[in-house]
């Protein structure tokens, strides 16, 4: 598993291009490439041109149909007027500039003229506009129609009727030029050869209200796929110049993001390895942005962590000290016990040892109970306390057990009646109090009051334990709260305390938010008259 991080570690130093580098390209190139694949569709633009090409063609099929119904109408013997010949040549000039292919058809349905048509020496000549060959397309142009295709498999569009040509042409193989007999205008697209469209517009030629022929216009779409083209290639241009400039800002965004991460994380490693607490975590918090934020948490947790292990070391040198006095002493009468012969110095000596053993078994107490403290603040669940009813319960329990020496009373003295309510571990609240009382009233002389008095404090719940004994010795009262520090009274018998409870008191406190501090209280005159243990907690 080691060699395994390891090898990825080596990997991630050797990279050109980051995994976060890639992702912000992909992902910014990926949403452009939609976009521009979208845009590159222009079924809509492509609609609108065939509308405006179908309009003009339709406007120039009305205006050839009136000067054919002018100047290439004959009178019959009859007296009924008909298409005459001369509208070969009319036919064939009007649409010689235009691009467009013209057809006339007689009401009997006969073709008349056809602009693609030329008479010859006894035979008639049919024009055809040939395709230019499919390899000599532009490479941009297949690519475009490549791309048709897939838009079409994914979105079928509406299938076009195919355009048909006869070699003997009838006005029935046209319906609209048949519409155009009964005096319609018609338009219609259809699908010639390859991918081109045939635009078509059928008119009626008429004399004073009278159905002679019918003109049909038709028109390829090549127009219409050159300005598609046209307005496709400049899209690719502007993507062309888009994609360089999201690719440079994909790759500054991410370099502002994977560099200082990087950073981090080689630091974080050197810090992990570093034996002298030389390697430090960089400073950026002036980046004002998550990965400030990120380097700032991680140098704070370092440095919790260096805190930690410092008093980790510190506890177990204590430990170690405050242990080996005892030891020392076990030790000492353990070998001296084996020499001397006289009962009553080998009874004294079992006394010395058995209260060696008992404070041994207090520091053992204790310091697991230290020990375990943080983990089980850390993992317990917090709960809403009432710290009033709390109290109650255990000045009760005190004065119930304690029928001799100091009584505790418990006070109000905010005035108010509401519940005064903390959230945090019950169980380990209580210990602070129980604490706090068990030394008030080692220190209290018989027949005094240890009172504890509670309120409101701001936003904080305010309790104070206050004893009636000698006080706290100036300058001690911090120190009465580091670890194994005692300072009992001169009554008491040696080694009745470890000197830890206070400091887990303290603990306990600090790890809800609150905080436990110590003072003397003082008459008129300035004297001592005991000592006073304030804690605050937050309120819920």
């Amino acid at each position: 598993m080691g060699d395994r991080r390891q090898q990825q570690r080596g990997k991630s130093r050797t990279r050109l291009i980051s995994p976060i580098t890639r992702r912000i390209l992909t992902v910014n190139v990926m949403a452009l490439g939609i976009l521009v694949a979208g845009i590159l569709y222009l079924d809509e633009y492509k609609a609108n041109l065939i509308n405006s090409e179908l309009t003009a063609l339709a406007t120039q099929a009305e205006m050839f149909a009136v000067a054919l119904s002018e100047g290439a109408v004959a009178e019959t013997a009859s007296g009924h007027y008909q298409v005459s010949k001369i509208s070969k040549q009319m036919v064939r000039r009007m649409v010689k500039t235009t691009g467009t292919r013209a057809r006339l058809f007689r009401g009997n349905g006969t073709l008349v003229a056809d602009s693609r048509r030329l008479a010859g020496a006894g035979r008639t000549i049919q024009i055809e506009e040939l395709l230019p060959p499919e390899q000599n397309k532009p490479m941009l142009s297949r690519a475009f129609d490549l791309f048709d295709r897939l838009i079409k498999r994914f979105r079928p569009s509406r299938r076009l009727p195919r355009y048909e040509e006869k070699s003997n042409q009838h006005v029935s193989d046209y319906p609209e030029a048949v519409a155009a007999l009964g005096g319609d205008y018609v338009k219609t697209v259809r699908m010639g050869k390859g991918d081109q469209m045939v635009l078509g517009v059928a008119v009626p030629v008429q004399r004073y209200k009278q159905v002679l022929g019918a003109l049909l216009l038709t028109k390829g779409s090549q127009n219409i796929d050159n300005a598609v083209f046209e307005v496709r290639r400049d899209i690719l241009k502007v993507f062309g110049v888009v994609l360089v400039v999201t690719v440079l800002i994909s790759i500054y965004l991410a370099g502002t993001i994977a560099r200082p991460l990087r950073r981090l994380a080689l630091a974080a490693e050197q810090v992990r390895h570093d034996r002298g607490r030389t390697q430090q975590i960089p400073d950026m918090s002036s980046r004002g942005d998550e990965i400030g934020e990120l380097a700032v948490t991680l140098r704070e947790m370092t440095e919790a962590l260096w805190s930690r292990m410092d008093a980790i070391e510190s506890f177990a040198a204590d430990v170690a000290h405050e242990i080996k006095n005892p030891l020392t002493s076990l030790r000492s009468a353990v070998e001296t016990a084996a020499r001397l012969k006289d009962p009553e110095q080998q009874k004294k000596l079992m006394a010395i040892i058995g209260d060696d053993v008992g404070r041994l078994d207090r520091l053992i107490t204790d310091i697991s109970d230290a020990s375990r403290l943080d983990a089980e603040l850390s993992r317990g669940e917090a709960t809403r306390v009432d710290i009033s009813a709390m109290l109650a319960m255990l000045a009760d329990v005190h004065n119930t057990t304690h029928e001799t020496g100091a009584q505790i009373k418990l006070e109000r003295t905010d005035g108010a009646g509401d519940a005064l309510t903390v959230s945090g571990q019950e169980g380990r609240l209580a210990q602070i109090f129980r604490n706090l009382i068990a030394n008030a009233y080692s220190f209290s002389p018989e027949h005094s009051r240890i009172t504890i008095a509670v309120c409101h404090e701001g936003d904080r719940v305010r309790i104070d334990v206050d004893d009636e004994g000698p006080g706290i010795p100036a300058g001690a009262e911090k120190r009465i709260f580091e670890r194994f520090y005692s300072e009992r009274p001169g009554t008491e018998k040696f080694g009745t305390h470890s000197g830890l409870g206070l400091n887990i008191s303290a603990q306990i406190a600090e790890a809800h938010e609150g905080s436990l501090e110590a003072t003397n209280r003082t008459d008129l005159s300035g004297n001592i008259i005991g000592a006073r243990f304030t804690v605050r907690l937050p309120k819920n």
